[in-house]
């Protein structure tokens, strides 16, 4: 397995006074993502999870909708000249019967570690059909909760802790219990590497959960969500534009700049028990 981080040497200033200390870097490595060993997409990301990070991204992607249509995965060895294994390298095997992906959805380039989409065609490519209906799930939860789960991903991003350069995703359940949290150098990796874990726990899909992540809150991330499920998602920063278009169009409850007690919902408010409470406001313009 790679390393998830590095020790590198650094020159640090601080009030003018020179020290060299040992600095503690997360690492960034490539990951082949194959399917039934055809070549699918290479995405830069921490190691660790690769088998969650490949099923969520085909979870994603529409090409899996549950554990039992993947029948394995696995390391590739022979990555290098001398036959060996850099554990960058895996191959997912579908189920018997399951489809394998379509053409178009192979991205012969690197997906880097702060873009995934940017290989996409058109918006419309992206806008993949979900197997599961969000807009009726009846998750309900309290803004004091939905408030109080940064500090409880925060609490448990080990990882972060040691090098303060990576995202998290948190999924909750409605009690407000973390029942898996992902670090990547990637915010789009660790949701799909939450979204591979719930998958291949038999999860999916995320009925009655809250997933958050530590940063901001793109049309991606929204797509991920409502492919595995989840009815409701939560961001420390900003959502956009598509992101909350999205978000509305699916019955997606979309909760942003989530700091202590504040938060921005922009669809959704009925799960939090606030639709009554504002007046109402032209989503749109």
């Amino acid at each position: 397995m790679g390393r998830v981080t590095s020790r590198r040497r650094v020159v640090r200033v601080v009030d003018g006074t020179v020290t060299e200390p040992v600095d503690t870097l997360v690492a960034e490595e490539p990951l082949e993502i194959r399917v039934n060993g055809r070549a699918l997409t290479i995405t830069m990301r921490t190691p660790g999870d690769d088998f969650d990070l490949a099923a969520g991204f085909l979870v994603s992607e529409g090409v899996v909708q549950r554990g039992e249509h993947v029948a394995g995965i696995r390391y590739c060895a022979g990555a290098t000249d001398d036959g060996g294994n850099t554990y960058n390298v895996v191959d997912v095997v579908l189920a018997a019967g399951v489809p394998a992906p379509d053409p178009s959805l192979e991205r012969n380039f690197y997906t880097t570690s702060s873009c995934g989409l940017c290989g996409k065609a058109s918006l419309d490519a992206v806008r993949t059909t979900a197997a599961w209906s969000v807009a009726q799930d009846p998750l309900r939860v309290e803004p004091d909760l939905i408030a109080a789960l940064p500090d409880r991903l925060r609490a448990a991003q080990r990882v972060f802790d040691r090098t303060g350069g990576l995202h998290a995703a948190g999924l909750f359940n409605a009690a407000g219990e973390l029942l898996c949290l992902r670090e990547d150098v990637g915010r789009h990796n660790a949701v799909d590497k939450v979204v591979g874990w719930a998958l291949r726990s038999g999860r999916v899909p995320l009925r009655g959960t809250v997933l958050l992540v530590s940063g901001r809150a793109s049309f991606e991330l929204v797509q991920k969500a409502v492919m595995a499920g989840v009815p409701a998602l939560a961001a420390v920063s900003a959502p956009s534009s598509l992101a909350v278009d999205l978000a509305e169009d699916n019955g997606l409850t979309l909760v942003g700049f989530l700091r202590g007690a504040s938060m921005n919902v922009y669809t959704g408010a009925h799960r939090l028990g606030l639709a009554e409470r504002a007046p109402a406001a032209s989503t749109r313009s």
